[in-house]
């Protein structure tokens, strides 16, 4: 069988399913709706003052812009990871019910821990956020967890690919180092997000099952 049939053959057999289709729409239905109002939280976020935590992780290191490496690997890797994810509905629906879930976490972890810029940072250029924008706003306070490596991680929790978690494991690994390094967040930010991602995703796989 063509990796085009399976495709059409997959997306038929769950669309059969009532349960996954009230799941889909809602989840996009969520998905929509964070997308709609994060520029509004992140405006307020930039705009409150925090404290500066003192990070002996990034007061070791010189801080380097590697924007354009950290930015193809999170975009290449996540590219690839929907495409493979996409022949698999229940697990690409899985992928975005925990990051809504993660995204809603991390957007109350922000609010409750309002923390300013660590110093020396260098700004991530990111080229999709230039792109859909932030009101014109420069935002850099989004710090306690990071949005960037939780998102990497779930997508190593979620494929069903040994050698492709490896991969994006390690796409992880990298593109952590790359922030601390680029002192885009605090080493706390960075550690915290797996686990963040991790609670999620067993909560979604425990309360929204697809099949029960």
């Amino acid at each position: 069988m063509s990796s085009s049939s399976s495709f059409a053959v997959n997306w038929r057999t769950e669309w059969k399913n009532s349960r996954f289709r009230i799941q889909w729409f809602a989840s996009l239905l969520v998905l929509v709706s964070i997308a709609l109002s994060i520029s509004h939280f992140f405006n307020y976020v930039q705009h409150r003052d925090g404290i500066v935590l003192d990070d002996p992780v990034l007061n070791a290191l010189q801080p380097i812009d590697l924007s354009p490496f950290t930015f193809s690997l999170i975009y290449g890797a996540l590219l690839f990871s929907i495409i493979y994810l996409s022949f698999y509905p229940q697990r690409l629906l899985l992928f975005i019910q925990v990051y809504c879930l993660t995204t809603l976490l991390r957007m109350l972890c922000i609010f409750l821990v309002p923390l300013n810029n660590p110093p020396g940072i260098i700004v991530l250029q990111d080229p999709f956020v230039k792109i859909i924008g932030y009101g014109g706003q420069v935002i850099t306070k989004d710090l306690f967890f990071s949005g960037h490596v939780s998102t990497l991680f779930l997508l190593c929790l979620t494929t069903n690919n040994k050698i492709l978690r490896v991969i994006l494991l390690l796409i992880t690994l990298t593109v952590a180092c790359f922030i601390l390094v680029q002192h885009v967040h605090y080493t706390i930010d960075v550690l915290a997000a797996p686990i963040f991602s991790w609670i999620a995703w067993r909560s979604v796989n425990y309360f929204l099952p697809v099949n029960s």
